[in-house]
């Protein structure tokens, strides 16, 4: 089970994940990130991944996206640190490669 919370503020939109990122659950989170994110305008989007549990490669897929979309996230937990780690070295490698550095 996933909980997804989104509050709006002026200057941000803060999207707080609870629970597993996998299955069924990284659907909804896509389409919610679809729909709402689209509304966002020019405020900042902050994704709080502290609580998140577990992360499958489908979801994976989703936070990638996330940040492609300009998100920027909170992770204090090991866990949630090390799959946005695991991202962004993912991410620089892809940018290398279209760049054509190796």
């Amino acid at each position: 089970m996933l909980r997804i919370t989104i509050t709006d503020e002026p200057e941000v939109q803060r999207w707080i994940l609870q629970g597993r990122l996998s299955g069924p659950w990284v659907a909804q989170l896509k389409s919610n990130w679809e729909k709402s994110h689209g509304l966002n305008g020019n405020r900042e989007c902050v994704v709080d991944v502290s609580s998140v549990t577990f992360v499958d490669l489908e979801g994976e897929r989703v936070l990638d996206a996330m940040v492609r979309d300009g998100a920027k996230f909170i992770a204090t937990g090991v866990y949630t640190k090390h799959v946005l780690e695991i991202l962004e070295k993912l991410r620089q490698r892809w940018i290398r490669r279209l760049i054509g550095c190796s």
